[in-house]
């Protein structure tokens, strides 16, 4: 059971709501990770930003960098 709960779009306001929006229409879904960070809206701001930087820039292809991404939290058993 994790300690914080993951906040839906009708539990954020403002800023928070709009990237919860954007994220969801381009996912299909909000990762549960950025829905843990919406407790702390300045932290997921940056956190954001920070995944974009990696996703975005690079020689790896995103679809690679995802793919990784999914199987190292596989491995360790993570939810997020």
């Amino acid at each position: 059971m994790p300690r914080l709960p993951r906040l839906t779009k009708d539990e954020v306001t403002g800023d928070v709501r709009e990237l919860f929006v954007d994220v969801g229409a381009k996912r299909g879904n909000v990762p549960n990770m950025f829905r843990v960070y919406a407790h702390r809206p300045e932290i997921l701001k940056t956190m954001v930003a920070h995944l974009n930087a990696i996703t975005n820039t690079g020689t790896v292809p995103v679809r690679t960098k995802e793919l990784v991404a999914s199987l190292v939290s596989r491995i360790n058993g993570c939810e997020y």
